[in-house]
C-alpha cells in the first residue's frame, strides 16, 4: 500500500561558529585548521516520526574533503523540527599544492561546502513505514580575520 502525502524531511545547516582557527599564509606551505560548532536541523512535516540513522557531514574545501562529523541515529517527531549540534574538524592535509590555497589563505576567506544525506524511514499511524532520504547540501564562507561565518546558503 503506497502511503500518500509523505513529504521527504529537510536537513539543513543553520549556523556555524569557530571554536579554533589555525591559518598559515607562507608562500611556500599555505594552510589551515579550524574547528567548527554547527547547528542542524530535521525538519518533519509527515504525520509520523522521521526515524534515520547514522550519518556523515562531510565538508569539502574545492572539492577536496577536509573533515567530516557524525550525525547520529535520531528521530525527528512527528511535524517538529528536531535540532542538533555537531562539531567538525578540518585541515588542509588532504588539500594538494592547490595554486588557489595561498591565494584564498591571503585573501582572509575560505569557501565550504558541507553535505549529509540521511537516510530513515518516515512511520506513519504506527502502521506504515515509507524510506526516506533527506539530503543536505550547504556552502559557507569562513573570514580568517574575523573568525565569522559569511554567506550560508543551502540548495
Amino acid at each position: 500500500m503506497v502511503v500518500e502525502g509523505m513529504r521527504t524531511p529537510k536537513v539543513r545547516l543553520r549556523s556555524v561558529s569557530v571554536e579554533n582557527l589555525n591559518v598559515i599564509s607562507s608562500s611556500n606551505s599555505p594552510s589551515f585548521s579550524l574547528k567548527l560548532n554547527a547547528r542542524l536541523t530535521v525538519k518533519n512535516t509527515n504525520f509520523g516520526p522521521y526515524k534515520f540513522d547514522n550519518s556523515k557531514v562531510i565538508v569539502s574545501y574545492r572539492g577536496t574533503q577536509v573533515g567530516e562529523a557524525t550525525i547520529f541515529k535520531s528521530r525527528a517527531k512527528l511535524q517538529s523540527t528536531k535540532k542538533f549540534n555537531v562539531t567538525v574538524s578540518l585541515n588542509s592535509n588532504e588539500v594538494s599544492s592547490n595554486s588557489q590555497l595561498g591565494s584564498d589563505v591571503n585573501s582572509k576567506n575560505l569557501t565550504f561546502n558541507a553535505r549529509a544525506k540521511l537516510n530513515g524511514k518516515v512511520h506513519v499511524l504506527g502502521v506504515f513505514k515509507k524510506k526516506n532520504s533527506a539530503e543536505m547540501d550547504c556552502t559557507f564562507v569562513v573570514n580568517t580575520s574575523t573568525k565569522v561565518i559569511n554567506d550560508l546558503s543551502c540548495k
